[in-house]
């Protein structure tokens, strides 16, 4: 039976890079594209080359409907699944968390009952290093960290975790997640840190930086993400969990000084304003276990692929 593949929303950014390269690099294996296109989903973020292949389908179906995804899923008769599907803004969801618990959580639910009907293959879930809540420095999350989300994003995530975790267990699904730092690169949308406050400054308007700035984030860039998927999607272990990260550890002043270097800018342009509520202070993430499993290593470094990102934005 041929390889088809489930790849849910993200037209955007991580999933949209995903595709890019995988769908002409295994052209044997069909590949169908489930996007609800909202505010971040944007069909030009994937290649022309991409978008003619004959191994390639899109299908604009929002996972909240059960009934639309049961239609694709008869359509195509999927073989696995690549879960990337998630509203992700921190703030948005402290604004209105309901849609973050519609669709990250009702929209994995709808997904796992879908893999249970249709006998599929493989549930690859895609989750964040956000899950495990923040913590100090000198400490790193590993995959036997307690879940502790702090907003109801990572809330949200933690919930479609467990509910994975819960159909593996009850109903023997074949599983496997990975939790990722902050990704950057080709494609993210504009509210996110890097794109946001590169338009700002190409605007000649200031950044708004919270707090002090001293908050900590790990920085991966998004083709390693997408390779360390791939592995453990190809070769992991049923039910297996793998933290994936690059080691680069910045706070968001350091990111914004950087940013602004980069725009020849001065720190004139910094406007410091209220810290979110509850702002996690630190993410950091333990990967050895992928390392020893899998052998994968991230490849690309901060410094020189940071440059080449606000490089593009700035050409785009």
């Amino acid at each position: 039976m041929k390889q088809t593949i489930i790849i849910t929303w993200w037209a955007w950014f991580i999933w949209s890079n995903f595709l890019n390269k995988f769908v002409l690099k295994f052209p044997e294996i069909k590949w169908v594209n489930i996007d609800a296109l909202t505010y971040a989903g944007k069909l030009e973020n994937i290649d022309s080359e991409v978008e003619k292949a004959h191994n390639y389908s899109f299908e604009k179906v929002d996972i909240r409907d059960i009934d639309a995804l049961r239609n694709v899923y008869t359509k195509y008769t999927p073989t696995d699944i690549i879960h990337f599907a998630a509203e992700s803004h921190v703030d948005n969801s402290i604004k209105n968390p309901t849609i973050f618990t519609e669709t990250n959580v009702i929209g994995t639910q709808n997904l796992l009952d879908l893999h249970r009907e249709f006998q599929l293959n493989r549930f690859h879930h895609i989750s964040t290093d956000e899950v495990y809540g923040d913590l100090p420095n000198g400490w790193f999350f590993t995959e036997k960290t307690p879940l502790n989300p702090s907003s109801p994003y990572s809330c949200s995530k933690a919930s479609s975790d467990f509910y994975v975790k819960a159909y593996g267990r009850t109903y023997n699904i074949d599983y496997t997640i990975t939790r990722c730092s902050n990704n950057y690169g080709p494609n993210q949308d504009k509210e996110k840190l890097i794109p946001h406050f590169f338009q700002l400054l190409k605007d000649n308007k200031p950044v708004t930086v919270y707090g002090d700035g001293s908050n900590i984030r790990d920085w991966l860039y998004v083709e390693d993400h997408c390779d360390a998927i791939w592995e453990v999607f190809t070769k992991s272990d049923s039910k297996w969990i793998y933290n994936i990260w690059w080691n680069n550890e910045y706070t968001n002043l350091e990111i914004t000084k950087l940013i602004l270097q980069e725009m020849w800018k001065d720190e004139s342009y910094i406007s410091y304003v209220e810290d979110r509520k509850w702002h996690d202070v630190r993410y950091a993430i333990d990967a050895q276990k992928i390392q020893d499993d899998l052998w994968w290593l991230p490849k690309i470094k901060f410094e020189e692929w940071i440059v080449k990102t606000l490089d593009y934005y700035k050409n785009k």
